[in-house]
């Protein structure tokens, strides 16, 4: 699991794009598991964490969308 002190949308994309599947945890925020390279829904369902999640999956969006033009 990975551990996340501050909250940078952009290098938690990489990071799950990158590695896939797994459980990551963001400080403040809380815990998130991704698959197939995307962050899935939190158990807890706060809007915090759905905005995050939103937002986190957009940059890994626009990561896919951008090696695809490169």
């Amino acid at each position: 699991m990975k551990i996340f002190k501050q909250y940078r949308p952009n290098q938690i994309a990489r990071y799950v794009k990158s590695y896939f599947r797994g459980r990551l945890f963001i400080v403040g925020i809380g815990a998130f598991e991704f698959d197939c390279g995307r962050l899935l829904p939190p158990a807890s369902r706060d809007k915090k964490a759905l905005s995050v999640l939103s937002e986190v999956n957009k940059e890994i969006q626009v990561l896919a969308a951008a090696s695809y033009s490169s």
